[in-house]
């Protein structure tokens, strides 16, 4: 087997996880491009340090057993990326800082090389960003990894759930100056499309950003916010939400309310879990697996 299948039995056989194809376009080497080197990342979401509440009463150790998940993989990500909701809201200024102070501790224990974060609404909404930044840098950024052009998107910092006018003329800009085949992920917090609006599952000018995005034939999006998993397209654009690591949420609009599911004693950590990505030098598709948080009970 190649090292990608090897890789995949042994995550299989050690965690039960469950993987799935999706067809998301890849484009192949053309016209000068590097090709895709096969690698894989990490995506964790909706952390919420700081939380507490019956909707997971062990909330103080499920952050650092995510880590310690992640750092049991027989092999190590190229990198790991948080897709907002690192802390739980706060009022408190003081308090804010502290959580991401200590949330930044945690996650320093992680054994990959490179850790990315974006900022969720409770991270960012109060103060504008200024606390994320202050912690963690930048809250909209590209990237580049062996042959992906990567872009986190801040669609939290404004309380209104906007891009706004200059981060879209940003984001032109920069979709601008990739080539027509050029392999482009998008990483955010909220959806770009109108999800759910009724329980903030949208970004109000989301579908100008899907506009920008539909320029180039091979766009995906990764987000975070809705605590669950979600796969959705618009146009030729695939959509994929990951799991929260605290509290799972409803299917959107299958209950009055957007709250919490109840916490399982029997089932711990139901509905939790963290992703990985693999993206492939040969083939036309991304492969997503679905970890929980600890290990499947024996």
């Amino acid at each position: 087997m190649d090292s990608l299948q090897r890789r995949k039995f042994l995550r299989l056989s050690a965690y039960g996880g469950m993987v799935f194809s999706s067809g998301l376009p890849l484009a192949r080497a053309q016209d000068g491009m590097p090709p895709v080197d096969d690698f894989y990342f990490v995506q964790l979401s909706d952390t919420h340090w700081g939380y507490q509440g019956d909707a997971n009463p062990d909330a103080s150790v499920t952050l650092p057993k995510a880590v310690d998940a992640v750092n049991a993989l027989p092999e190590q990500p190229d990198f790991v990326v948080f897709t907002g909701d690192l802390t739980h809201t706060t009022d408190d200024p003081r308090e804010r800082r502290k959580r991401m102070s200590e949330f930044r501790d945690i996650v320093s224990r992680l054994r990959v090389a490179s850790v990315r974060f974006l900022a969720g609404e409770h991270d960012a909404a109060l103060d504008q960003g200024r606390a994320f930044r202050e912690f963690f840098g930048p809250s909209r950024y590209t990237f580049d990894h062996k042959g992906i052009h990567f872009i986190a998107l801040d669609n939290v910092s404004d309380a209104a759930a906007r891009l706004g006018d200059e981060q879209l003329s940003w984001l032109a800009a920069d979709i601008e100056r990739q080539p027509m085949d050029a392999r482009i992920v998008v990483l955010a917090h909220r959806p770009l499309f109108d999800l759910y609006p009724q329980w903030d599952w949208a970004t109000r000018d989301g579908a100008r950003a899907v506009e920008i995005l539909q320029a180039r034939p091979n766009v995906t999006v990764f987000y975070g916010h809705i605590h669950q998993e979600h796969h959705h397209s618009t146009g030729h654009i695939a959509h994929h939400s990951a799991r929260s690591l605290i509290f799972p949420l409803p299917a959107p609009g299958s209950q009055p309310k957007r709250a919490p599911l109840p916490w399982d004693g029997a089932h711990p950590y139901a509905g939790l879990g963290f992703r990985e990505v693999e993206a492939h030098r040969t083939g036309a598709s991304y492969e997503l697996a679905e970890f929980p948080v600890v290990k499947a009970s024996t």
